[in-house]
């Protein structure tokens, strides 16, 4: 009971901060400070408690992250962000290192919760935006695509986030991206030694086209990571790589507001650069979802990453919380690869006044192995969300049922999350 009133009182402050503060400027509403010149400020903040249950070692952290910044844009298209970020551990029985490092952090009696404490300079960079263009240069996010490849891990409380050049450009139905990066930003931060950020030469290429309510993409991921890299700092032992694939998705309205949403990838990665290895393997996704007028959906679908017994494929820029199940038991795919069968159904509840934004969500995942035949275990997930003024409150739940890889994990979440 002590615990539980602890955290209620840790969420109490910022939500009694919210309802005080209707008068303030939402999101996005920048103020004039010139001809042509207007300024946004950044201001966020999350509070959350994360418990980790397994049958050895458990965890609970309750941590406040908070950023800051600005936006400076001028009619002309141009604009210039900075933007920092610190994250702060109120509870710390947690282990916020996941591997051997000597830092006060690193609290092996305690299971993962990969939120360690940490300031930084979040984004910083300069950017044009036309109508048919933009050029992004500077420490910035990424999100591409459905992340699966390169994202900013943004459920974690430090994000990630990319030195790099990047150029968008549309020319009617069709689209290009193109992004160079020097350095792979990680959510570990400043304590993490080497696994603050990874150095190298990145290039993420898509090239898609929409035609009505389909839309096709090819893609290129490029990653050479400098040599210091290669030596035990990353998750994945076969770090250098070349992936290319498609992906198709489509929206198809049905009778009234019904639609149904259709997702396919394929992908093949293979060694590049310094990789010694000499493999290929292949990624396979499918999905399909329904979505009522009453708010009601269901999906299904499946995700392949392939591998054989020696390597597999791998996606380390890829915010990974979002697939794979919550628990995060595959953030590093196996060697023998990962077959997730999942379906799910959610809710959005308008009809409920008093709770704006009420909704809730439950997904089954059965995992095997692509070789081998190994049944991974099972694990259900749950979410309940809704919105109070300018404060989004969050729970979500996860529960890992091992079979013949890892250990029984549960975990809870319970979130807050303020923006201005």
């Amino acid at each position: 009971m002590g615990k539980c009133k602890t955290v209620a009182a840790l969420l109490a402050l910022p939500l009694t901060m919210a309802c005080a503060s209707a008068a303030l400027a939402a999101p996005g509403d920048p103020v004039k400070v010139g001809e042509g010149l207007t300024l946004d400020p950044i201001v966020d903040g999350r509070l959350r408690w994360e418990n980790v249950t397994t049958p050895t070692l458990d965890a609970d952290a309750v941590t406040l992250r908070l950023r800051a910044g600005a936006e400076l844009k001028h009619s002309s298209g141009l604009a210039f962000l900075a933007e920092a970020e610190g994250t702060l551990a109120i509870v710390d029985h947690y282990n916020a290192f996941a591997f051997p490092i000597a830092d006060t952090q690193r609290r092996p009696g305690f299971a993962v919760v990969a939120d360690p404490m940490n300031i930084e300079l979040n984004r910083i960079q300069l950017q044009y935006k036309s109508k048919p263009l933009t050029l992004t240069v500077g420490r910035q996010r990424i999100n591409l695509d459905d992340q699966r490849f390169v994202g900013s891990v943004g459920w974690r409380q430090n994000e990630q986030t990319f030195d790099a050049g990047r150029v968008e450009a549309s020319l009617g139905p069709v689209s290009l991206d193109g992004t160079f990066a020097t350095a792979q930003r990680t959510i570990l931060g400043f304590d993490a030694g080497p696994r603050l950020a990874y150095d190298g030469k990145f290039w993420f290429l898509g090239a898609g086209v929409k035609q009505g309510p389909v839309q096709a993409k090819a893609f290129a991921y490029l990653l050479d990571y400098n040599p210091a890299e290669q030596v035990g700092t990353l998750a994945a032992p076969n770090a250098d790589t070349q992936t290319y694939g498609v992906r198709v998705t489509a929206a198809l309205p049905l009778a009234g507001k019904t639609k149904v949403n259709l997702a396919a990838s394929y992908a093949r990665q293979s060694d590049w650069k310094q990789n010694p290895a000499n493999y290929a393997v292949s990624y396979l996704a499918g999905e399909a979802g329904l979505a009522l007028a009453n708010g009601f959906g269901a999906t299904a679908g499946y995700e392949k990453l392939g591998g054989n017994g020696t390597r597999a494929f791998q996606t380390p820029m890829a915010t990974l919380h979002k697939f794979n199940g919550w628990a995060d038991l595959f953030l590093t795919t196996p060697a023998a690869g990962l077959e997730d069968w999942y379906g799910g159904v959610t809710w959005k509840f308008a009809q409920v006044k008093a709770l704006p934004g009420l909704n809730a969500a439950v997904t089954y995942h059965r995992f095997e192995s692509d070789a081998g035949s190994v049944h991974y275990g099972n694990e259900w997930d749950a979410s309940l969300g809704f919105k109070l003024g300018r404060a989004n409150l969050l729970a979500k739940y996860a529960n890992y049922n091992a079979d013949k890889f890892s250990v029984d994990t549960a975990k809870f979440w319970l979130q807050l999350e303020l923006a201005y």
